[in-house]
């Protein structure tokens, strides 16, 4: 971690300063800022069909205002310096607080430009996310919003570190290390993880939006620019292509995007910054495209040999193009390349694995068993993610998840509002022992991501499916049968249902590949099976 890199950012200080304009796509340059919002198939919240409009764009009628609801005090409160930089719809200001004489940034925006209903609604988003992540650390903290006759202002931290890869470009004789990289890292993956957690998604993560407070060697990274922003529900994907070109996901090119899109444009700024280069370049962006979706990044050439491979391991597995099988926020967090300086108590919860603690209550209990089977196999090292994230859902420490904890820890994955019922059922469901809370073995069974165990050691994946098999297959016959799967379970009634779940070709009894089949839906939205006829009068083993 403590060698240094010879960094020259070959072409790299320049590119990335705009954002990718897709062939065929319609730009829009959004409130206040410099950035642009990127729509190759607008959609309802952009363009909206209204008769008499030439356009296609439902325009606000001339002489009417939106009223933002806004404090109208500005003047009173603030008193604008000099500029820091300007957008279509507005300016950014250095500005003097009139009661307590701190310099903050005030972005300005000219109502009267905001012709279009969305310019109006990315104001309000922006706001909204501004207060949804005030407080974080690594976010630019977020005064006030006000308005006027004439302009909306927003209120924000004033950021003068200068720019991410300026503030590399400036170390002296090159004095870069593995370590200064994973700190800058760090810092962006907390930002991404607080993201996620209140149900939001960057869609924009590059090193030009992000600004250090202050000139001090030791002054904290902060994300400024929130303009392509935005919120998604639950289970859904965005549609539409948003991003900057060398840094956008395969995913969001295919127009199946989500949370994991902002940990590949991480992994594209890690990728950098520890080599100074692209992983994926051409010079058209319809070829930087293809060699996104199709190619992977070059770790043979200079200086990757030198390169720890702890950092190439993180590299790798925060760019694997399957989202379901990438890192997550918060498990990026918990790598050891990043990991090492930083705090367990610094990794926020994992989205996903409150997620499939929802999800594992509607998992038929074969698929369960078999999860408990696999999670087995596994050992600590492999687990560590894990840990990380029970220990923070664990708050008294006992070894053991209450019911109080788990739903503390399902609260705050805000997307969702889980109904009381709803926790003790998730609980019960993932305690196997039934003695009303949840170990990690149990714990394990319930979050394990099958696909990333798959993809990122294809080898151990083999290795630890086929000891689970074994679990089960009692006579070594190379097949569960019905009697060996209610042997192992301890299930009375009829189980048969639970077995033809698995069994694809219809012979009566799972082979190895249909428990690998299983195994790999349980990272997938399955539907419950009914196994309202099963009883179980057994504890996992």
């Amino acid at each position: 971690m403590g060698v240094c890199l010879s960094i020259t950012f070959e072409s790299v200080t320049g590119f990335g300063r705009r954002k990718a304009s897709s062939i065929g796509t319609e730009e829009l340059l959004a409130s206040g800022g410099n950035y642009r919002r990127l729509r190759e198939k607008p959609d309802e919240r952009q363009t909206a069909k209204v008769r008499g409009c030439k356009s296609g764009r439902r325009r606000i009628p001339f002489g009417k205002r939106t009223d933002f609801g806004f404090e109208r005090d500005f003047a009173n409160r603030y008193a604008l310096g000099r500029l820091l930089g300007h957008g279509q719809f507005g300016y950014t200001f250095v500005a003097i607080d009139k009661v307590n004489g701190d310099r903050v940034a005030v972005k300005r925006i000219d109502r009267n430009k905001m012709v279009l209903p969305v310019a109006v609604e990315d104001v309000k988003r922006e706001v909204k996310i501004l207060e949804a992540l005030r407080g974080h650390e690594n976010v630019v903290h977020f005064y006030n919003a006000f308005e006027d006759g004439n302009f909306v202002y927003i209120v924000m931290e004033l950021c003068q570190g200068g720019e991410l890869l300026d503030r590399i470009l400036a170390k002296k004789d090159n004095r870069y290390s593995e370590m200064d990289a994973a700190i800058v890292v760090r810092q962006m993956l907390k930002v991404a993880g607080e993201c996620h957690l209140n149900g939001l998604v960057h869609r924009d993560m590059k090193p030009e939006n992000f600004l250090f407070k202050s000139a001090n060697e030791d002054s904290p990274l902060k994300a400024t620019d929130f303009g392509l922003s935005d919120f998604i529900k639950p289970g859904k994907k965005f549609q539409d292509i948003v991003g900057s070109a060398y840094y956008v996901a395969p995913e969001v090119l295919k127009r199946r995007s989500g949370p994991e899109s902002d940990v590949w444009s991480i992994g594209v700024i890690t990728y950098i910054l520890l080599c100074g280069r692209r992983p994926f370049w051409d010079s058209t962006e319809d070829g930087i495209f293809k060699e996104i979706l199709k190619n992977k990044p070059d770790f043979r050439r200079k200086p990757w040999p030198t390169i720890s491979n702890s950092a190439k391991d993180f590299v790798k597995k925060v760019l694997v193009k399957d989202p379901r099988a990438r890192l997550t926020a918060a498990q990026a967090l918990s790598h050891p390349w990043v990991r090492e300086g930083g705090l367990a108590s610094e990794i926020p919860l994992d989205i996903s694995v409150l997620s499939n603690m929802r999800q594992f209550v509607n998992f038929s209990r074969f698929k369960q068993f078999a999860l408990r089977a696999l999670a087995s196999t596994l050992n600590s090292e492999e687990l560590a993610d894990l840990r990380d994230q029970f220990n923070a859902i664990d708050v008294d420490k006992s070894g053991a998840i209450s019911l109080e904890e788990m739903r503390q820890a399902l609260a705050k994955d805000l997307p969702w509002t889980v109904m009381e019922a709803r926790v003790l059922e998730i609980l019960e469901a993932i305690d196997s022992n039934t003695d009303g809370l949840v170990d990690f073995s149990e714990f394990v069974a319930a979050t394990l991501h099958v696909h990333q165990l798959e993809e990122h050691d294809s080898e151990k994946w083999q290795e630890c499916s086929k000891a689970a098999f074994d679990k089960f297959d009692v006579d070594k016959d190379g097949y569960i049968s019905v009697e060996e799967l209610r042997m192992y379970t301890g299930m009375k009634g009829c189980i048969e249902p639970l077995l033809e779940e698995a069994d694809i070709d219809k012979d009566g009894k799972i082979s190895l590949a249909e428990f690998r089949h299983m195994l790999r839906t349980a990272s997938l939205n399955s539907s419950n099976v009914p196994s309202l006829c099963i009883q179980s009068s057994h504890k996992f083993r």
